[in-house]
């Protein structure tokens, strides 16, 4: 059993005043100009993505899906940051940003920046990723492109199953300016009636239930694809009979979709949630996307309509929404994939006969036991563990936070079964993940008839943290069992997500839940824990606890060593605190995927601050805290990034791991990621990254991502061979 007091979260008892008042240090001391634009700093994160998509070493495949990737975070961005941006400025809540300059001038920054990603990302599709997909036999043509015979074979594909779903939609007296849905793809079209000479416009919207590109041919592993909408466009005369088609072009509207729901101006979360979720449909656009050879009246026509600037308009090379590569990059080619892997079964959670059921509560009983998503298998992990509970006559409630999942999860049939077999079941469900709200209002009510015991959480704050908390009666007494993660309890995308989990049977942390989940299903998180750091009041000042405690151990002439891997890293107090330390001689190790709004390298502030970003097949996602603490190394894993709404607007959630091995094996994961023999991203001290992918050889540095698995295979073969 873990002792209680090496378990605790290393806060200690100082008053908190005199705690802010020794780290808040005159900011005289740190140049104004100390922070990068979160919004700049987040397309940066989107041009390394777009960076893999160029890599010709990558399989083509991968490539094709990493342009979509990039397309898809773009669109979000443009939903939810930049509509951010707009809102504030025109209901004149325009305060400065994170660099103190106007929304309106970051604004702008965005724009020339985006416009520069968005024709660079068309390049790269036309001129990098085609051809390479062609070269191994997946060629996407133009109409101009087929032959006789393939057009007829189209055209009657056209006939049968596109003609009857299309809805051309006339714009004239008698039918006003249609309404454009986000994300659409359109095809805008003026004709000319061939009786009375008078043009007319009107919209046809591609179906969006429809294959993105139509298969032409298929032999072997030789494939010819058409874009729909160019198999609609070169058959509008069966649409307008009649009439002669002017000009034709496809354009594509983004509005802003961000939600907004005043929690405390009402009564019933769930129906304010999904009256905001009609209203999203209709947000005001931001961005129009057209082709390059769209003609001037018909922009004309689309900028009055849809209330568009000029700034708002990118002019593109088709195809536009790369979106649709998603699918052509699920095409069953292995050798243009990267080479497949399938996730072990964590060593802890093996079962001792081959064919046998391991006993997951023995196991976590006998020690804590840190799983690696996915590189170990979530679902013989946290899936096996629930239904264990679920189905265990000696299990009496269960409890689990959802921030995210699906709904024929089977972590929702789990709670499901286990309300049914008579335990408590409390389910606290976040409907305000974004994009993500109406699939959670579904499912939670799929939870509340089974009997679940559904929740929302406190009133003002996103329940973010990722917890599962099972009680258990054990000869005659009741133990816990806890499951603190650093990633949603999502089955599909823990397959793709890098995420840790550690389970644990400790007392301490049993008892941190067992408050935590009251007091989520109550009224108000107030205080301290044991062995969890818990936002939105007490994370940051734990962080920056144990930031200033490696200052002042630097200042002593102590061992002293920062180490953060999280996806963003924004928020301005966390940001200091590690100039402070890096002032002081703390080397300072940032691992970050997405947002970066620190500078590195900046002399006499951060010259001892270095930051690495990695992007690969998996995404990274977890979130790790290590101190050196005088040579007895704190660490922490959990749900948390370095944001303000993660930091002030969210229950967070971070769990002290105290296991030396796993200690050991997060610092020589993070040793690994920050190794100039590691591929990754420098953030430079200009605020630009670079790219270090070869040695001085020319030769590939080591993929972090890959070396993670050959050593999880090692493991494996080393539990076996004992």
């Amino acid at each position: 059993m873990i002792d209680t007091a090496a378990a605790d979260s290393g806060l200690g008892d100082e008053d908190d005043d005199d705690f802010d008042a020794a780290v808040a240090l005159p900011d005289a001391q740190l140049p104004e100009d100390r922070y990068l634009d979160r919004e700049l700093s987040w397309l940066a994160f989107n041009q390394r993505v777009l960076e893999l998509a160029e890599d010709a070493t990558l399989p083509v495949l991968e490539r094709a899906n990493f342009l979509a990737i990039f397309a898809s975070n773009l669109d979000e961005f443009f939903m939810v940051r930049v509509a951010g941006l707009k809102r504030r400025i025109i209901t004149g809540l325009a305060v400065p940003t994170n660099v103190g300059r106007a929304p309106q001038d970051v604004l702008a920054d965005i724009s020339e920046k985006a416009h520069e990603l968005q024709l660079r990302h068309a390049r790269a599709w036309g001129e990098l990723v085609r051809p390479a997909l062609s070269d191994a036999g997946i060629d996407v043509v133009r109409w101009g492109e087929l032959s006789d015979d393939e057009r007829d074979e189209l055209y009657d594909y056209f006939q049968s199953q596109v003609f009857p779903v299309l809805m051309p939609l006339a714009v004239d007296p008698a039918h006003p300016f249609p309404y454009i849905s986000g994300l659409s793809l359109n095809l805008a079209i003026r004709i000319r009636n061939a009786k009375t000479g008078r043009q007319e416009f009107a919209r046809l919207k591609v179906p969006p239930m429809l294959p993105r590109f139509v298969e032409i041919t298929k032999t072997g592993h030789t494939a010819r694809y058409l874009p729909l909408e160019q198999l609609i466009s070169n058959n509008l005369g069966d649409l307008f009979p009649g009439m002669e088609i002017l000009e034709h072009h496809t354009f594509r509207l983004t509005r802003n979709e961000d939600v907004v729901v005043e929690e405390d101006e009402t009564e019933n979360l769930i129906q304010a949630l999904e009256a905001e979720l009609l209203r999203r449909r209709f947000g005001p656009p931001i961005r129009l996307e057209i082709t390059e050879d769209m003609d001037n009246v018909t922009l004309d026509l689309l900028l009055a309509e849809l209330d568009i600037t000029d700034q708002e308009v990118y002019r593109l090379p088709e195809p536009l929404d790369l979106r649709g590569l998603f699918d052509l990059a699920r095409i069953h080619r292995p050798e243009l994939h990267y080479p497949a892997y399938v996730p072990r079964t964590a060593v802890a959670f093996q079962p001792a006969e081959q064919n046998g059921r391991a006993d997951l509560f023995a196991a976590i009983r006998k020690e804590d036991v840190l799983v690696h998503h996915p590189y170990e298998s979530f679902t013989t992990s946290v899936v096996a563990f629930l239904e264990q509970a679920a189905n265990d006559p000696h299990v009496l409630a269960i409890k689990q936070t959802l921030y995210r999942t699906s709904g024929d999860s089977p972590i929702v049939q789990a709670l499901i079964d286990a309300a049914e077999n008579g335990k408590q079941v409390l389910a606290l469900v976040e409907v305000k993940a974004r994009f993500d709200e109406a699939a959670n209002i579904v499912w939670a009510r799929k939870l509340e008839k089974a009997g679940v015991h559904v929740v929302y959480g406190l009133v003002g704050l996103k329940t973010h943290c990722k917890l599962l908390h099972v009680i258990r009666e054990e000869d005659g007494q009741l133990r816990s069992y806890s499951h603190i993660g650093t990633g949603n309890y999502n089955p599909k995308t823990s397959r793709l997500y890098e995420d840790f989990g550690l389970f644990t049977a400790d007392p301490q942390v049993g008892r941190d839940l067992t408050r935590l989940f009251n007091e989520l299903s109550g009224y108000a998180i107030e205080k301290k824990f044991k062995r969890l750091l818990v936002a939105p009041l007490h994370l940051r000042k734990g962080l920056l606890r144990h930031i200033d405690r490696e200052r002042k151990n630097a200042q002593d002439g102590k061992a002293a060593h920062i180490r953060i891997k999280v996806n963003s890293m924004v928020d301005e107090q966390i940001i200091d605190a590690l100039y402070r330390a890096s002032q002081a001689g703390v080397k300072v190790d940032i691992w970050v995927r997405g947002i970066c709004s620190l500078k590195a390298g900046i002399e006499g502030v951060s010259e001892n601050i270095t930051v690495r970003s990695i992007l690969g097949r998996y995404l990274e996602h977890s979130r790790i805290f290590a101190f050196a603490n005088d040579g007895d190394p704190q660490v922490f894993i959990g749900s948390a990034d370095m944001m303000h709404r993660n930091l002030d607007r969210r229950v967070e959630a971070l769990v002290r791991v105290t296991d030396p091995r796993h200690v050991e094996e997060l610092i020589e994961l993070f040793d690994l990621a920050m190794s100039d023999d590691t591929s990754s991203w420098h953030l430079e001290s200009d605020g630009t990254w670079s790219r270090h992918s070869l040695n001085d050889s020319g030769g590939p540095l080591v993929d972090l991502q890959e070396k993670t698995m050959q050593q999880t295979q090692r493991r494996r073969r080393a539990r076996s061979a004992r």
